[in-house]
């Protein structure tokens, strides 16, 4: 891509957005500015504020993504689209299984660490499922665009979700103690190491068949619109 004058600009403004969109995230939810502002406004107040700040930034950080400059890295990598058709798939299960998974990863939902059993399902897999599928939804992205902008949008978003996943097991070892010890034991943060390590066991029939349908419709849905909604065909490189 030749420069022009509007490249520096919009990528310097992706990249800032890319900064506001982590650092808000993690600092209002990860660091001890969370407890100093729920014990000032309360817990009610500080989360819809913290949901609307999260919005206003990822649509910001969205609108940046979308007018940033095609500045080539390593290239488009057309080749490996037969792996991230069935990379999306399973991005697509994690995260939609995840969140319809009763977890106490979960905003709110700590307390079902003392219940019977809190491991099952999905969480046999992995104790974060969504931030797992957002991770792998951003790491194939990330390579296959090839390009600085993708780079530092998917970047972001990969960064966001491992740094969350261990700012949540913090948060809620500090709360919940031994509950947690107990949950963390039996499950892991990457997808399967539990069950490889012989700490868990595979159970699919616990993930729930309307579950994993509500996911395969979701995924049909991404294929059927995805050129219409990002502008590039998810079929590249399987012609």
């Amino acid at each position: 891509m030749v420069a022009d004058s509007a490249t520096l600009p919009r990528m310097t403004t992706l990249l800032l957005t890319a900064l506001l969109f982590v650092g808000t995230h993690l600092g209002l939810a990860g660091t001890p500015l969370r407890s100093v502002l729920v014990r000032r406004v309360g817990e009610t107040a500080y989360l819809v504020s913290y949901a609307v700040i999260s919005l206003l930034t990822l649509t910001w950080f969205i609108d940046a993504y979308k007018v940033a400059p095609y500045v080539e890295t390593w290239g488009q990598l057309y080749a490996l689209q037969p792996i991230v058709v069935v990379a999306m798939l399973i991005a697509f299960m994690l995260a939609v299984i995840g969140l319809t998974t009763p977890s106490p990863t979960l905003v709110g939902a700590q307390l079902l660490l003392t219940k019977e059993q809190p491991a099952r399902g999905i969480l046999r897999i992995t104790r974060h499922p969504f931030l797992m599928g957002v991770s792998l939804w951003a790491l194939v992205h990330l390579i296959v665009n090839g390009d600085l902008a993708a780079l530092m949008f998917f970047g972001a978003l990969l960064l966001l979700c491992v740094l969350g996943a261990f700012s949540i097991d913090a948060k809620r070892q500090a709360r919940m103690g031994k509950h947690w010890g107990e949950f963390a034991a039996v499950t892991s943060v990457l997808p399967f190491v539990a069950v490889a390590q012989g700490r868990n066991r595979l159970a699919l029939a616990e993930l729930g068949a309307w579950r994993v349908l509500l996911s395969l419709v979701g995924y049909g849905a991404m294929l059927a619109f995805h050129s219409r909604l990002f502008g590039v065909s998810p079929w590249l490189g399987l012609g």
